[in-house]
């Protein structure tokens, strides 16, 4: 037993002091400023050597939207100890593409340019332009070290107009949907592993009735200025190899929507409603070139559950894949996101990977109550498969193409094309 405990503390020395950090040194930078890693690491130079904090270290550096990859080498001289963190980094000015059918039939696009590293520390900023049926246009700009390592800031601004479907007990119907938004937030890094964001927005909408005379108890128009505050928290602890990623990560969103001026109809269907939203999203390598990935997903609104201008869709691009665009809206909503990922070939910067999945959820619709979610009559389940084309140096560069197919009660199927893995 005594041996035993001597080995321990023998391994223990050894592994968590290995003398002091004389210097701390970063290769491998070309765009990233050293400045601002040295404010995010933990380890400083004459702090005890300790490789459980330098391994936090690399985590978090591999999570930097400009670091595709870190590690660490070190040297002892004299008792001291030379760490040097080696910094693989990412391209970081991406062009965005997504394609896609509009609600009238049309072809629809998504065109976009975000700098995530902007001036070395990390910063985004971009902006988007859109055709969807309308033209559509914003501009983002998000600093999350602004102040410190721990606190920065986020501005936005949206002009968007698509034609919407709004589904009334009497039939189907479209409308011109705008809403113009700006919008300004606190971001928090409590820890390595919790982050959160709060907000308020400034939010001028406008629905106007497609057609010739609206469904019976719908309105023509509506109007409304709207206040929204939002909160966002994160848990996240996930260890990101490339294209691998193994861990959990969840994502709470509260959302309160305030009537400040319209017109009495406006008020009826746009009134005051709270909005949540949990996203929890578990990941687990599989051997050496597989990846499972699900996603859980809870909603709710409470406040204005008869409006049939609900917050919540099902859309191919949101959460099942195969549905179509814009096929139901709900005031809540559970939905499950499941896929095994295979990486089939990889060499250098390119990864080929193919994946199976199937995508679950239900809905309730306006009016309805909570029982409607487990009754079965709102069910979708669509399994598929889609292949993934991935730049390994590039941020979030993963091309996906599915094709889901819906297998419960009148289940279409589809193409669906983006950016970044659908989860």
């Amino acid at each position: 037993m005594k041996k035993i405990l001597l080995l321990f503390l023998l391994v223990s020395s050894v592994t968590f002091s290995q003398g002091t950090i004389d210097s701390l040194g970063f290769s491998g930078l070309k765009r990233t400023k050293e400045r601002f890693l040295r404010r995010l690491v933990k380890v400083k130079p004459n702090s005890v050597f300790d490789t459980l904090k330098i391994n936090t270290d690399i985590e978090r550096l591999k999570r930097l939207p400009g670091i595709a990859s870190a590690s660490y080498s070190f040297e002892e001289k004299d008792g001291r100890t030379i760490v040097n963190y080696e910094i693989v980094e990412n391209f970081t000015i991406i062009p965005g593409l997504r394609i896609s059918t509009a609600n009238n039939g049309d072809f629809a696009f998504r065109l976009s340019v975000f700098e995530f590293n902007f001036l070395g520390n990390n910063q985004l900023i971009g902006g988007f332009y859109a055709r969807d049926v309308f033209d559509s246009y914003g501009f983002f700009y998000e600093h999350p070290f602004l102040f410190s390592d721990k606190l920065g800031v986020g501005f936005s601004y949206q002009d968007q107009t698509t034609q919407e479907p709004v589904f009334f007990t009497e039939g189907t119907k479209d409308y011109r949907f705008n809403s113009k938004s700006i919008e300004g937030n606190l971001i928090f890094s409590f820890d390595f592993h919790n982050e959160a964001e709060v907000g308020a927005s400034l939010v001028s909408e406008s629905y106007n009735f497609i057609g010739e005379d609206p469904v019976p108890g719908g309105p023509f128009s509506l109007e409304a200025d709207r206040l929204a505050y939002r909160a966002f928290y994160r848990h996240i602890n996930v260890d990101i190899d490339y294209q691998y990623i193994d861990g959990i990560n969840n994502e709470f969103t509260a959302q309160y929507f305030t009537f400040l001026d319209g017109d009495e109809e406006a008020e009826t269907f746009l009134g005051d409603f709270v909005s949540l939203r949990n996203d929890f999203i578990y990941y687990k390598k599989v051997k050496e070139k597989g990846n499972w990935a699900s996603r859980l997903r809870l909603a709710t609104a409470f406040g204005n559950e008869d409006s049939p201008f609900a917050p919540f869709t099902l859309d191919n691009q949101l959460n099942i894949r195969g549905v179509g665009n814009t096929v139901d809206r709900g005031t809540a909503a559970i939905v499950l996101n499941t896929e095994y990922r295979h990486t089939f070939y990889e060499k250098g910067w390119f990864a080929f990977q193919g994946n199976a999945f199937v995508d679950a959820g239900t809905w309730r619709n306006p009016g309805e109550s909570f029982s409607e979610l487990f009754s079965g009559n709102n069910v979708r389940v669509f399994p598929g498969i889609g292949v993934r084309f991935i730049h390994k140096r590039i941020f979030n560069a993963v091309f996906r193409l599915d094709y889901g197919l819906g297998v419960s009660e009148d289940g279409t199927n589809g193409i669906v094309f983006g950016i970044g893995q659908y989860f």
